[in-house]
């Protein structure tokens, strides 16, 4: 037998939740021939989500670019036959387009491109967040597509900042609690200090500047030197949608504190009619160096397996001790990958270039984008009503992103959200991930559900839930929710 070996104490002690114990049971179950109902990840198209036929159609031929030519042959063939319906071809608008942006690539889907991406795609982002941030699409500060890189997801661009700022022990990095578990898991692994806020559950999530200086009080009494604010909008695990003043609160108090701004914006398109608020927007010509995130995984589009996104960097400062600044070393970050997967770069240009009114795939587009989001929000709608039948839970703030995560009140004496979300999945197949995985305000739990599932599903599973939960918190002495996991 091999010599034991000593490896990084920080990978092994760090946790990811959303992929832990109860997931890993969830997936012996399934072996075991029984039914799950996987609502513990944001992961659409395992749940049944069609992909978004515009973005699979040029996808396809890119990949395939002996296709185009094919085609249009075929097109051309069975031009106005009754057997050729138009929702059954390739529109010659998408074959251009496929035409298009192979001549772009100029060496084709299988050669490595820029490592930051190519300067077309890089164009086309600056030119979505111009328009997204203006009724006009002019902003008052304009993308620089040099200031963009692609990525793989939306994650490789926190890993990348993440590792660039934890210099040593005592760098902290301030998140949002309760929060996605990729920041607490890659703040332990570069061996930085997380600092914690806290937003008001009980006001729909919202964040406040009393919040904010606490958190930097605390860390500034443990040693540890803040550099950057991480926040999700709208939110993970929490669902809550961020408003300007609750931006602007954030900006003013990086700038106070000369933080980097670490802007995760991947459920951009998850608002289901509120208002999304950038925070490229919001910092407009002010000095503050803001790091913006968006990612194919999430919106109405879920590519999530092809790993796609981007990071845009305004006001990129100095490295200090060096003639560097943030953007020589992210290039040198990218430059080690080599470049991010092409397939990923080209539907992240996809979704900032969507087909115009008037084109030929527009129609069939905007009606697959308005059928997807409505069924997210009518599904949460489900969900929340079913809480509301539920014996001590509660769910706070507006509906976003594609969680909800509900207040457990009640729960029996000494048992934790853990307990309960395993025998929510050992009972009526729910997978969900408990509270105490996000970080939660001490004293509280509660679980983090994804609205994901087919609405047939929901409408069959949901009275289980609902038996099991009421049976659950009153079966044995009920106490106020405890946050162990």
């Amino acid at each position: 037998m091999s010599q034991p070996i000593v490896i990084n104490q920080d990978i092994i002690e760090m946790e990811y939740a959303v992929r832990g114990p109860i997931a890993q049971r969830a997936a012996a179950l399934k072996k075991q021939g029984r039914s799950v109902i996987p609502c513990h990840i944001g992961n659409p198209q395992a749940l049944g989500q069609q992909p978004v036929s515009f973005y699979r159609q040029v996808l396809g031929l890119v990949e395939e670019p002996a296709r185009i030519a094919r085609e249009r042959r075929l097109n051309q063939m069975l031009a106005g036959s009754a057997d050729f319906a138009a929702d059954q071809r390739i529109s010659e608008y998408v074959l251009d387009l496929g035409e298009s942006i192979l001549s772009r690539l100029e060496t084709g889907m299988g050669a490595y491109t820029e490592s930051k991406g190519p300067l077309f795609v890089r164009e086309a982002i600056a030119r979505y967040i111009d328009a997204r941030d203006s009724a006009d699409g002019r902003a008052a500060v304009r993308a620089n597509p040099d200031n963009i890189f692609l990525t793989n997801g939306a994650s490789e661009a926190a890993r990348f900042l993440i590792e660039m700022l934890i210099a040593g022990r005592n760098d902290g990095i301030m998140i949002p609690t309760p929060q996605y578990p990729l920041y607490s898991a890659t703040i332990r692994k570069n061996g930085g200090a997380q600092v914690s806020y806290y937003p008001d559950e009980d006001d729909g999530w919202s964040l406040g500047a009393p919040m904010l200086d606490e958190a930097m009080r605390r860390a500034g009494a443990a040693g540890v030197r803040v550099k950057a604010i991480v926040v999700i909008n709208p939110a993970n695990p929490t669902g809550a949608v961020l408003d300007e003043p609750g931006i602007e609160g954030v900006v003013r108090f990086a700038e106070k504190h000369g933080l980097v701004i670490i802007a995760d914006e991947v459920y951009q398109e998850n608002v289901y009619g509120d208002r999304f608020v950038s925070f490229a927007s919001v910092v407009g010509k002010r000095d503050v160096p803001l790091c913006s995130l968006h990612s194919i995984s999430k919106g109405f589009y879920g590519e999530c397996g092809h790993r796609g996104g981007y990071l845009e960097v305004r006001n990129p400062p100095r490295v200090q001790g060096t003639d560097a600044g943030l953007l020589d070393v992210l290039l040198k970050q990218a430059s080690v990958s080599l470049c991010a997967n092409t397939a990923g770069q080209l539907l992240t240009y996809l979704m900032v270039s969507p087909p115009p009114a008037g084109s030929p795939p527009h129609e069939t587009f905007a009606g697959q984008r308005r059928t997807i989001l409505r069924d997210l929000y009518d599904k949460a709608g489900m969900i929340r009503a079913a809480f509301g039948r539920m014996d001590g839970v509660r769910c706070f703030g507006r509906t976003g992103a594609m969680y909800l995560f509900p207040r457990l009140g009640k729960l029996p004496a000494g048992g934790s959200d853990f307990d309960y979300c395993m025998s929510l999945l050992e009972s009526t197949g729910f997978c969900t991930v408990n509270g105490a995985g996000f970080g939660q305000k001490a004293g509280t739990s509660h679980l983090r559900v994804a609205f994901l599932p087919p609405r047939q599903v929901l409408e069959e599973a949901l009275p289980r839930w609902v038996a099991f939960h009421n049976e659950y918190v009153n079966a044995r002495v009920a106490s106020p929710a405890s946050p162990r996991s």
